[in-house]
């Protein structure tokens, strides 16, 4: 049997067993993991379409490894314009091992494997910490100015899941949560001058802005 799932933007053929990275998830090493948003299941001839995602069908799978990706390169330039920029990123990756694909509302019959007792550290004198001098005041104001607001003011009730996005996973949905982006009709709401905003002060493109701008207007419906 095998199933397509949706994480992290993406969607991935898996079946029992596989081995496949993708976008971070939360948990351990051994800790079992799942993955509700189920597009196709079946097996042979015998496939389940869903609309969008396939009621009671779930994957389970067991973290493997957390880890990183290759580092990237982002570098944006303006002509004439005496400005530059220039930003690394290396995406969050989890490593999961497939271990059922369920179906009809099942839950999976595998259990996290059980945590390492820690051991205890040896306990070590450490010297004692120099008093550093306090802040001078134009220092301190410096540094409160430092701390931007949000551009934006995230509205009351309920966030909605922006991984459904395609292009957006959770990194970039954090990174949207903390500008007050919550919900598909803010994005669906964006004026030109508000993905100008986005773009000059996050590592997202005006392109790709107006991409999510349009799937949000379908969702947002």
């Amino acid at each position: 049997m095998f199933a397509v799932i949706k994480t992290g933007g993406k969607q991935y053929r898996v079946a029992a067993d596989d081995l496949l990275k993708v976008e971070k998830v939360t948990g351990e090493a051994g800790d079992i993991v799942e993955f509700p948003h189920v597009l196709v299941v079946g097996e042979g001839e015998d496939v389940t379409l869903g609309a969008p995602f396939v009621d009671g069908a779930m994957v389970a799978a067991e973290v493997v490894e957390q880890g990183r990706g290759k580092k990237v390169i982002a570098f944006k330039k303006r002509r004439r314009q005496n400005s530059r920029r220039k930003r690394g990123h290396r995406q969050l990756l989890t490593t999961v091992r497939i271990s059922e694909i369920l179906t009809g509302g099942a839950k999976p019959s595998k259990k996290a494997a059980p945590k390492k007792a820690a051991e205890p550290k040896a306990t070590e004198e450490k010297p004692a910490a120099k008093k550093q001098p306090a802040p001078k005041k134009d220092e301190a104001k410096a540094e409160t100015t430092a701390s931007a607001a949000p551009l934006f003011t995230a509205p009351k009730g309920e966030a909605d899941d922006l991984t459904t996005i395609k292009g957006i996973g959770p990194v970039a949905a954090g990174q949207l949560k903390e500008q007050g982006i919550t919900t598909f009709a803010q994005i669906a709401a964006l004026s030109d001058d508000d993905v100008a905003r986005i773009d000059e002060a996050m590592p997202f493109s005006a392109d790709q802005i107006k991409d999510w701008r349009d799937q949000a207007k379908e969702l947002a419906k």
